[in-house]
């Protein structure tokens, strides 16, 4: 199975943390509009309570399932094309 999306969403992932780790995101405005775990933190719970560093680890794993995710359904709809 080739991994083409799930490297490409981790490296989609880790540019966004590390835009927004450089400063060059001054209010977070890109981390809060495409990070699915900061959603959650800000929907159940304060983002201020809650690690940076962790957050960032959370963004890049988050995109890397969906990127497998997309990989999964791929194959699995070639496999059913080939059927």
């Amino acid at each position: 199975m080739r991994l083409t999306y799930t490297i490409v969403f981790t490296l989609i992932g880790l540019a966004l943390c590390l835009f927004n780790a450089t400063g060059h995101d001054p209010h977070n405005a890109f981390l809060f509009m495409f990070s699915v775990p900061i959603w959650f933190v800000e929907l159940f719970g304060d983002i201020h309570r809650v690690s940076v560093m962790a957050m960032y680890v959370l963004t890049v794993l988050s995109y890397a399932v969906i990127g497998a995710i997309c990989d999964y359904l791929i194959v699995k709809l070639y496999r059913k094309r080939q059927a």
